[in-house]
């Protein structure tokens, strides 16, 4: 109850989208939807899922420069999509570093930036699926433009990083200087551009760079494989396309306050995306369903088994999270 007003927004934004799709959808259509889903499809796309993971786990091992054990590293990406869609205020980001901390030689700060870029450059991925499926979501004239609009923001997006992974001393001392009437925001936000710059530290090593988005976008391509034939097992007629601009619209609406998981969010930004093509709100939140049903199962099924091999409980580590996390907050305040 501490923490009411960071979380009290994000649950009203998930209750008041899932109203909203439950007024709009036909349950007794829905219900039918899922009982004639092509259940072979479900069953490749579940499959896949692990591959992701596994194609996950490599993404940021190669952001850790190969520091940790493949092993290590595929358990606990596990865990933090588990504590993600489970626990509150995005705990997993924090936690993968600190279930890392403790099972590798590396430390919670060395880490934690890592997961920074990782993050920067999903939002990045999804801009570039959305500026290549646009054109023909839309269908309108000048939706061309639009694209090469939202290009050459990522574009730019990716020139910065790369200004500032070269010129990161220079940054923080700009951003000292304007934030020096205001010490707190100097503290919080200047321990956060020190961790954002370390983690951009990949990009100063062209090599690993390079090995780094190739890795990505084969998580990526995985991911849209995946969406894919989850669709297709809810509408026959749906192509690349949809899974694509599902998978965008699924990515933007995790980034959205809510609560965990993105509950409500999620299932609105797919009925959202869906229902662009084909104007079923029943089919198309069935289709959500078995979405969500397909993150859960991956992230228990790794994150239960990562845990266990631990001796750790999700009550335990929520625990351990919330004294670290009060813990650094004194710190930041002393």
């Amino acid at each position: 109850m501490k923490d009411i007003k960071r979380w009290l927004p994000g649950a009203i934004i998930s209750l008041g989208l899932i109203a909203a799709i439950l007024y709009f959808v036909d349950l007794p259509k829905m219900v039918d939807a899922l009982r004639s889903a092509n259940y072979v499809y479900l069953g490749i796309a579940l499959a896949i899922g692990f591959i992701w993971m596994a194609i996950r786990a490599q993404v940021w091992r190669t952001l850790l420069r190969d520091r940790a054990s493949f092993s290590d590293v595929f358990w606990t990406v596990g865990e933090g999509y588990l504590l993600n869609n489970f626990l509150p205020f995005r705990l997993g980001e924090i936690g993968r570093a600190f279930l890392l901390s403790r099972k590798s030689k590396m430390t919670f700060m060395e880490i934690l930036p890592t997961i920074v870029i990782e993050r920067t450059m999903d939002l990045i991925y999804t801009a570039i699926i959305f500026i290549s499926v646009i054109p023909f979501v839309v269908g309108a004239e000048g939706s061309g433009r639009t694209a090469y609009i939202m290009g050459g923001i990522v574009l730019i997006g990716f020139v910065l990083m790369f200004i500032l992974a070269r010129n990161n001393k220079w940054a923080l001392d700009i951003f000292h200087k304007l934030t020096a009437r205001f010490p707190r925001l100097q503290q919080l936000g200047g321990s956060f551009l020190e961790s954002f710059f370390s983690g951009l530290s990949v990009l100063n090593d062209g090599r690993l760079f390079v090995k780094f988005l190739f890795w990505m976008a084969v998580n990526w391509a995985i991911a849209i494989v995946a969406y894919y034939f989850i669709i297709r097992a809810f509408f026959p007629q749906a192509n690349v396309i949809w899974a694509m601009f599902g998978l965008g619209m699924a990515a933007f609406g995790g980034a959205i306050p809510s609560a965990p998981g993105a509950l409500g969010t999620f299932e609105a930004a797919i009925v959202f995306a869906l229902t662009r093509f084909v104007p079923d709100e029943s089919t198309a939140f069935a289709a959500a369903l078995a979405m969500r049903l397909y993150n859960y199962i991956n992230s228990i099924v790794i994150g239960a088994i990562g845990l266990s091999r631990e001796g750790q409980t999700l009550s335990g580590v929520y625990q351990e999270l919330m004294s670290f996390r009060n813990k650094q907050g004194k710190a930041d305040d002393s």
